[in-house]
């Protein structure tokens, strides 16, 4: 296979700290790989700004004048979320290259497997490349064991989602195409992916710390993005909820049983606390139940508005 077009696209929000390392690290190793004969004198490195408040598309602007053989940059009209931004980042490219690697723009990815990557795209025939975490050293003891839950569950409920895997990975053409066919507006593109299908693999790297800045994944972040994983890629809390509340009935009938028959045998000392008991929990079991079901209905809204995930405002690119 000749030497392949790669793309790779960065998502950005507010990352005026960063943008100089990572374009200059980005920037050596495509020069690595161009003079190596990895990668075709074509490739491309692409920003994409998610609607930055700071100045994080000049930077990139600045980049594409100075460096247009080497830097493009996308412009989003307005803030639309890491998954919309990097989303958009791979449709405009795809018909542009033979494969993209999607990363974050805070060189917490190691850009040293890239060439990793490349080989088995080049000489292997794989179609996805997943990045994967070795270890999560650089994580606190609270974030290890959340993570290590959430991808538990995650495949309890049948996600077929690559556990310590982000958004850096490789995807070829082909891949891109099939992604591409996924319609819906409420995006986890973790889980997306492997739906794909298409020969993949997996390598391994050690995630480094944040270069500057601040991360875009406060807890409250973490959490939105994992409820939307789960109800986004799987119906099975809405089973549950039926299973729950099949058992919640069976008990009640028991309990019905029970009380009748402690009415014929003059047991009747009931006290207080078993019925609060019984309306607290049943009462919040009802609650969680609508809350679940509430998630649910607000994505179906979402969906049937059909509203587009993203609108682009500016593309500068030097083909």
């Amino acid at each position: 296979m000749k030497q392949p077009i790669l793309y790779m696209v960065l998502p950005c929000y507010n990352e005026e700290l960063v943008l100089d390392e990572t374009s200059s690290r980005l920037e050596k190793k495509y020069h690595e790989l161009i003079e190596n004969q990895k990668i075709s004198e074509k490739s491309r490195i692409c920003f994409v700004n998610d609607g930055s408040k700071d100045s994080t598309w000049k930077m990139i602007s600045n980049l594409h004048t100075k460096k247009p053989d080497l830097f493009s940059g996308i412009n989003l009209s307005r803030n639309r979320g890491h998954q919309n931004a990097l989303l958009a980042g791979l449709m405009t490219v795809k018909d542009l290259s033979d494969c993209v690697i999607s990363m974050d723009a805070d060189l917490q990815d190691d850009i040293n497997v890239i060439d990793e990557m490349i080989e088995k795209f080049v000489n292997e025939g794989i179609d996805v490349v997943y990045g994967v975490r070795d270890n999560r050293d650089t994580d606190t003891s609270f974030k290890r064991g959340t993570a290590g839950m959430y991808y538990s569950l995650m495949k309890l409920l049948g996600s077929e989602n690559v556990p310590n895997s982000a958004d850096f990975r490789l995807m070829s053409h082909r891949a891109l195409n099939g992604l591409a066919q996924f319609g819906e507006v409420n995006l986890f593109l973790r889980g997306m992916v492997p739906l794909v299908g298409f020969k993949s693999d997996i390598i391994y790297y050690k995630r480094g710390e944040r270069f500057a800045g601040e991360s875009k994944y406060p807890l409250k972040k973490m959490i939105s993005f994992a409820i939307d994983g789960i109800t986004s890629m799987s119906a099975t809390p809405m089973r549950i909820i039926f299973w729950v509340g099949l058992l919640a009935f069976v008990l009640a009938i028991l309990g019905g049983i029970y009380v009748f028959l402690s009415r014929i045998t003059k047991d009747t000392a009931i006290g207080w606390s078993s019925t609060m008991v019984a309306i607290v929990g049943f009462g919040g079991l009802q609650l969680l139940a609508l809350g679940i079901i509430g998630e649910y209905v607000g994505k179906i809204f979402n969906e049937v508005k059909q509203r587009p995930r993203y609108i682009i405002q500016d593309f500068i690119n030097k083909q």
